[in-house]
């Protein structure tokens, strides 16, 4: 059946034939869809190719049998969202991380509302995008059934302790270690959805870079080094 004026924002696109465009959208109903825009690439046709570009809201109607479906209508879903500078490297990264570890025609309502809520906040609080970034993390890998855990070291079976420190194994959880690279404080921080102090927001944006590379399976971010690249200028 055809869907009609689903919410939608464009992931990924790439030019297909001389005309035609394909493009990964995140659906608020049907989870990644991929999608096929014929003749939008057409000198005719820019409206609909100013409207398909990333962090616009959009209401998009497809059509089609196979994986691959066709775009038959795309509007604005106001109100528009802007990003900048940085915000926008971000929002790049959030788009890389979606399409590398969303799976087709998966509905998940929470991801397309935990990314859109990100979206407004680097917009909105360009002071926080850090622990933005961190709970959009945690919260996609809670949403993919790969969900951290931070309440207990695995090996002893006992609760984190804010002055102790811990390894983290990725499909495992904490284990307390002296030489441990993440300390309780950062985990207990993280379980609560509340990164307040520098070293908890240092501490947690490696923890989760070390499991998002175990789920990525080796596949790199180009976000990564765009978003290295404009820290350093």
């Amino acid at each position: 059946m055809p869907v009609y004026l689903q919410p939608a924002y464009v992931l990924h696109s790439r030019p297909y034939r001389e005309t035609s465009l394909i493009f990964d959208v995140l659906t608020e109903e049907h989870g990644k869809v991929t999608l096929i825009a014929k003749g939008v690439r057409n000198k005719k046709s820019t409206t609909a190719t100013a409207l398909l570009q990333p962090f616009i809201p959009l209401l998009v109607s497809y059509a089609g049998k196979s994986e691959l479906r066709n775009l038959i209508h795309v509007e604005l879903n106001p109100p528009n969202i802007g990003l900048k500078g940085i915000q926008l490297y971000c929002g790049f990264y959030l788009n890389e991380l979606l399409n590398h570890l969303l799976q087709t025609n998966d509905p998940c309502f929470e991801i397309y509302q935990n990314y859109h809520q990100c979206l407004n906040l680097l917009q909105n609080n360009s002071d926080n995008i850090e622990a933005a970034l961190r709970l959009f993390e945690l919260d996609l890998l809670e949403s993919l059934g790969y969900g951290l855990q931070l309440a207990y070291d695995f090996e002893q079976e006992k609760p984190i302790d804010a002055i102790k420190k811990y390894h983290y194994i990725p499909d495992q959880g904490a284990v307390m270690a002296e030489n441990g690279h993440f300390s309780g404080m950062t985990l207990k921080a993280l379980q609560a959805k509340s990164l307040e102090n520098q070293q908890s927001l240092a501490e947690a944006k490696r923890l989760m870079r070390q499991v998002i590379d175990f789920h990525l399976q080796g596949r790199p971010l180009k976000s990564r080094s765009l978003i290295r690249a404009t820290h350093s200028k």
